[in-house]
């Protein structure tokens, strides 16, 4: 038998070399549709799939409440001191620390990690120690383990930075070791360069708020259970530990309700080899949607390779015949004929593997945006390897088994009689028509996808967000944190000042978030005359920015007047509202002069007068309604944070020509000031990642569906033609004319068209409901959509079909005729 094997993959290598053309063409349909699939489910093992690399991930687990996968510092005190279950357990906050002193900031990713991090994951350090327990209590030095890619890129991988300092947010930590190489955070899509004891927020904040604060939700709970402890016994331990925890971290200025359903609360134990991951939130069922997507193009691809097969099964009917004359039996012809298949499909997923490792790593390009770049183990694993064997084999079975199976039903007679062209059974060639009318099918929801994909991003792209975007240079300025409230405020006046008296500024401002930044903050009201529907109703949005706010983004003051000089800390307090606010809580009414109060726990604040209202505006996302959004002024701000920005409008040109200008401004006030540079547009820009990939990847695919089935279209029509060129030469010499001729191809071409598009039509209405979350100012089944979708598929097939038709026109019917 392995001889008979060895001699079926010789002759199946000769016979595809023979046939260079045909090879070429279905090992590239073959590596396109593997390598796709490969490329997405390698993403997909690395985002959701692959455990953290430290020995046993599979004991971890993820303590969170039903209420919150995050929790408070004293939670956390409280857990860490009242817990019996666990071996090892941990907390850990995201961190962001810059490593300039002064000047364009520079940042490095990292963790806040409570003393038994690195035990508890059991990692080990390569050079110097990691922080333990002792290191980690309240008034502690500022300590740091740098990872191994941070510390090769920093250091150059010296062998003596133990016991030498890094500067973070400008303070001194004695680096107390670099880990083993592999390990990057737990947190899946980061990489993390530098850990910090979570003492040490004190040190970097100036105060204990983080650590002190009853209702500062920042850090996660990741633990080990004792040997013989299972994940529901721990969760059934600590939701006996969970009242005394809630009652002992009570925020003490909640009201009476909001206290109740926190000493309610209760904690759950969740699974965590595959570690933590925001970016598997995001992109999960982008990711499945993808998946299919490349699935669907894989069907194309064999239904492609399945007619190319057919064909050639055809032009081999007299080989086939003769070999069964001598005496081959039929499944020893089918072995060979689908050794054939096999090798071209594993010939096809050696060179998808090449693909999808270019078309991954350019897939996380795609997900990276701007500053947030996306860091993935990419390294091909026995999961990716095994996927990879499994859809070649796959693949081969399905593209190859029923031209095998059709090829070797051949009557020797007829075959040994027929012309050079071979004789065709009808359900053969039906077959071919079958695999055309499914390829269009499946184009036909691929491109449906993709024209709702970039229609998609195409409205958001073009959406008016209420204010102008362009020309907007965006820089982040942040002061030491041991600067008084006074020095702040001083500092960041007269920044702003020296921003608007620079050459090409024509409007500057100040605020304490910019448009579309992903982050939020809101407050619950209470307002004049109005009582509040449920619990949210008053839930309103807010930004603190200064005059000439409005000015610069563009967005009109529709009422009322702006913040003035006359805004100080001394004075009363007053707010501009948006339009939806305004309409929300004071409908059929001047807003201007209204009153609100924000609730502060179980107390309420000052008084805050509505002075004005500002047209509707984006404030988190391009996708949300607008939201209801108060801004108050930064000049009545009498303890500002470290941290302001400054947004730059210039008349024309790019503003990043402002940077080297609004650095020395900013120098001259504050030279320990660090910055961060962006524009308004560019910010605009990456909060669409998301949907810039969907759109790249399934326009990529939904024309490569389009490639696909105008070649199967074609192959299938040519063979059809060159199959009936003596019916066709016949014809001509009794006088049908050329158009007549192209009509009757063109009219099978049509006919093959239409059945595909509504098969297609009738899978694009279920398949698309999936997609809906993703769309925008759209339904799943626009018609708009799918006419376009349906036009632009039956001219890029009808083009197909036109080509062999013409061709069928021009034959010289003497020459047809003469053939037989």
């Amino acid at each position: 038998m392995p001889d008979a094997i060895l001699q079926d993959l010789r002759y199946a290598l000769r016979s595809l070399r023979t046939s260079p053309g045909f090879s070429a063409v279905a090992i590239l349909s073959l590596a396109l549709g593997i390598g796709a699939n490969t490329a997405i489910f390698s993403l997909i093992d690395s985002v959701i799939l692959k455990t953290l690399p430290v020995p046993h991930p599979e004991q971890l687990v993820q303590v969170v409440m039903r209420q919150s996968p995050v929790f408070t510092n004293p939670i956390w005190e409280q857990v860490r001191g009242r817990q019996d279950v666990f071996s090892g357990v941990f907390a850990i906050g995201n961190a962001q620390f810059n490593l300039a002193s002064g000047g364009e900031a520079r940042y490095a990713h990292g963790n806040y990690a409570s003393g038994q991090f690195f035990d508890t994951l059991g990692l080990h350090a390569l050079i110097g120690r990691t922080f333990t327990k002792a290191d980690d209590q309240r008034g502690c030095p500022g300590t740091a383990v740098l990872s191994y890619g941070f510390w090769q890129r920093e250091y150059g991988g010296r062998a003596d930075v133990a016991g030498k300092n890094i500067s973070l947010d400008s303070h001194p930590f004695e680096i107390l070791g670099v880990l083993t190489p592999g390990f990057t955070g737990v947190d899946v899509g980061k990489e993390q360069d530098v850990y910090v004891p979570i003492c040490s927020e004190k040190i970097l904040r100036g105060d204990n708020s983080a650590l002190d604060r009853r209702s500062w939700w920042w850090l996660r709970v990741i633990g080990r259970p004792a040997p013989g402890v299972a994940p529901a016994q721990a969760e059934t331990r600590l939701r006996a530990l969970a009242p005394q925890i809630f009652d002992a971290t009570l925020p003490t200025n909640w009201k009476p309700d909001m206290q109740d359903d926190y000493r309610k609360r209760t904690f759950d134990v969740q699974l965590a080899a595959n570690g933590l991951s925001a970016l598997r939130r995001q992109y999960q069922q982008a990711l499945s949607v993808l998946m299919g997507i490349v699935g669907v193009v894989l069907l194309i691809a064999c239904a492609n390779v399945a007619n190319l097969l057919l064909a050639r099964s055809a032009a081999r009917q007299k080989e086939i015949a003769i070999r069964i004359a001598l005496g081959s039996r039929r499944g020893r012809l089918i072995r060979q004929l689908m050794t054939e298949s096999m090798l071209l499909a594993i010939a096809g997923a050696a060179l998808g593997i090449l693909f999808a490792d270019w078309g991954s790593h350019l897939l996380v390009r795609l997900l990276s945006a701007g500053e947030s770049k996306v860091f993935l183990d990419l390294t091909i694993d026995f999961r990716v390897l095994a996927f990879t064997i499994a859809v070649a084999a796959l693949t081969g079975l399905l593209f190859g088994l029923a031209p095998a199976w059709r090829g070797t039903r051949v009557d020797p007679q007829s075959a040994l009689k027929a012309n050079p062209r071979g004789v065709i059974e009808g359900s053969r060639f039906n077959l071919g028509k079958a695999l055309v009318i499914a390829q269009v099918a499946l184009s036909m929801v691929l491109v449906a996808g993709a024209v709702l994909m970039l229609t998609t991003l195409f409205k958001l792209e073009t959406l008016n967000p209420g204010f102008a975007r362009e020309h907007v240079l965006l820089a982040s300025v942040r002061v030491p944190n041991n600067y008084s409230p006074a020095r702040r405020i001083a500092a960041f006046t007269e920044m702003l000042q020296r921003l608007r008296a620079l050459p090409g500024v024509q409007s500057a401002s100040a605020s304490n978030l910019t448009p579309i930044s992903g982050t939020t903050w809101n407050e619950l009201l209470h307002l004049d005359g109005y009582t509040a529907r449920s619990e949210d109703d008053t839930l309103v949005y807010f930004n603190e920015v200064s005059d000439r706010f409005f000015q610069t983004l563009r967005t009109d003051l529709i009422a009322g007047r702006d913040f003035n000089s006359h805004d100080t800390p001394q004075s009363p307090r007053v707010a501009i509202v948006n339009q939806t606010a305004a309409n929300r809580y004071f409908p059929g009414q001047n807003p201007i002069g209204k009153r609100y109060r924000v609730e502060d726990g179980n107390k309420l604040g000052d008084p805050v007068e509505i002075i004005g209202v500002v047209r509707d505006a984006k404030y988190n996302t391009l996708r949300e309604q607008i939201l209801p959004t108060a801004y108050v002024a930064t000049s009545q701000d009498a303890e500002p944070g470290s941290g302001e920005n400054f947004e730059l409008r210039v008349a024309a040109g790019s503003p990043n020509t402002l940077i080297s200008r609004v650095t020395s401004a900013i120098a001259e006030v504050s030279r320990d000031a660090s910055l961060e540079f962006t524009t308004l547009a560019l910010q605009v820009d990456e909060s669409l990642t998301r949907e810039r990939l969907l759109a790249t990847l399934s326009g990529f695919f939904g024309a490569l569906a389009m490639a696909l089935a105008m070649i199967g279209l074609y192959g299938v029509m040519s063979f059809n033609v060159a199959r009936r060129r003596n019916e066709i030469g016949i014809r001509m010499a009794l006088g049908a004319e050329q158009s007549r001729v192209l009509g009757m191809v063109m009219r099978e071409v049509v006919i093959l068209i239409a059945i595909g598009l509504a098969a297609g039509l009738a899978a694009t209405f279920t398949v698309t409901r999936f997609a809906e979350s993703f769309l925008y100012g759209m339904k799943p089944n626009d018609p708009w959509a799918l006419l376009t979708a349906a036009v632009a598929l039956a001219l890029v097939a009808g083009l197909a079909g036109y080509i062999p038709a013409r061709r069928a026109s021009l034959l010289d019917p003497m020459n047809a005729i003469r053939e037989e």
